[in-house]
């Protein structure tokens, strides 16, 4: 959905924009999901209704197995959210800020409310990804799923939840297709056999069958099998999505316009007021946004003492959802003497770890004057933005 957004931003996408809408399939949420949003006492701006608030968007990456996703994840009846990510766009558009949470964190689960009437139980530590698999257990449907992954987030953060967009695996197979593929660096080679995922080290083009394997694989070879290296992945795909969205001229191209914008939209099932052109609006007046406005955090984390394989938020998280609920920069932003591969094992905090106030002094210096090293940023344990390197190949 983000790269949908960053893809518009001029009036031939307005047009498109229309023609599209129908592709969007729409979810009812109503009186599922208990949210307080302030009401609007202005006039608001026809290019974008959101103008001057910001907007947070619940992303949820479905591992639905029916239909289409059937021949790429292979059958299954149930339905599991693979990725969640709290997409954050400031009031004055010049920040994107992307907060993934791992799907085996260990969190307060509200009760949930589908959309038959049927209800679920509160439970003080839940796995975070049983939310979506619970709504679509009492509902069947995915309104009932996003809701409660929704009140989830909600309960946990203190944020109040705009719109939610799910996507499933064959419409981000297809977005991927649409723009030409990716490229991406692949320091050591990987191969996954659950998801069929084979490539060699070096800078790869991935289309959009390997860039799916790529998102989609946690089982590989001689990797820690973590969920938090997954998220670095994703993190670092999505990264070189927005890369090449951003670097093409699709505003200028509309049959390429119209190809990525069918292909993205189609992926998508989102909330009644999350309309393709809701999308235009909030990408009209964030056109100026750069690789560098667009931040990546996976949310602080440390492992649960109950169980080494889960994983439980760090004090840091709260700093990161209250910055958010505030629409201040999730990470602040400090002109420091640059870390060196060789001494970042001695200094990396906690995993995704915000300032809280409670860092190590650092120097300030003119950046000028310090060489940025080569390799700055660990894609799902350190925040980067999409001007930072967080790989290299030779």
């Amino acid at each position: 959905m983000l790269t949908a957004v960053l893809a518009f931003g001029a009036s031939a996408a307005a047009s498109v924009a229309l023609r599209l809408q129908s592709n969007v399939d729409k979810i009812d949420l109503d009186g599922l999901v208990v949210a307080a949003s302030p009401s609007v006492t202005r006039e608001p701006d026809p290019d974008d209704p959101n103008a001057g608030s910001p907007v947070n968007i619940l992303l949820i990456g479905s591992d639905q197995r029916t239909g289409e996703n059937e021949a790429i994840g292979g059958a299954n009846s149930s339905m599991a959210s693979d990725t969640t990510i709290v997409a954050h766009i400031s009031a004055d558009r010049t920040r994107v800020e992307l907060v993934s949470i791992p799907r085996d964190s260990m969190v307060r689960m509200p009760s949930c409310t589908a959309t038959n009437g049927k209800t679920s139980r509160t439970s003080s530590k839940a796995q975070f990804n049983s939310a979506f698999a619970t709504g679509w257990s009492l509902g069947g449907d995915i309104a009932s799923a996003a809701a409660c992954t929704m009140s989830a987030v909600q309960e946990n953060t203190g944020l109040t939840l705009d719109h939610v967009a799910v996507v499933d695996m064959a419409g981000f197979q297809q977005m991927i297709d649409a723009i030409g593929g990716v490229d991406i660096c692949i320091p050591d080679a990987m191969q996954d056999k659950y998801t069929g995922l084979n490539v060699a080290a070096g800078n790869q083009h991935l289309d959009g069958v390997t860039a799916l394997q790529f998102a989609r694989a946690r089982h590989v070879v001689g990797s820690d099998g973590s969920d938090l290296t997954r998220i670095g992945n994703q993190q670092r795909l999505l990264s070189a999505v927005m890369t090449e969205v951003l670097s093409k001229n699709l505003v200028a191209d509309v049959p390429e316009l119209l190809s990525f914008m069918s292909a993205a939209t189609s992926s998508l099932t989102t909330d009644g007021g999350l309309t393709v052109q809701t999308m235009v609006g909030l990408a009209y007046s964030a056109r100026s946004l750069s690789g560098g406005g667009i931040t990546f955090l996976t949310i602080p984390n440390g492992p649960d003492p109950a169980d080494p394989n889960r994983v439980v938020w760090t004090s840091a998280a709260d700093t990161v959802w209250s910055n958010m609920v505030q629409d201040l920069p999730v990470v602040a932003s400090e002109t420091t003497v640059p870390t060196t591969a060789a001494t970042s094992a001695a200094t990396t905090p906690p995993t995704g770890s915000a300032t809280t106030g409670a860092t190590s002094p650092t120097t300030t210096v003119d950046p000028a004057t310090v060489p940025t090293p080569a390799e700055t940023k660990t894609a799902g344990r350190e925040p980067f933005t999409g001007d930072d390197v967080t790989a290299v190949c030779g």
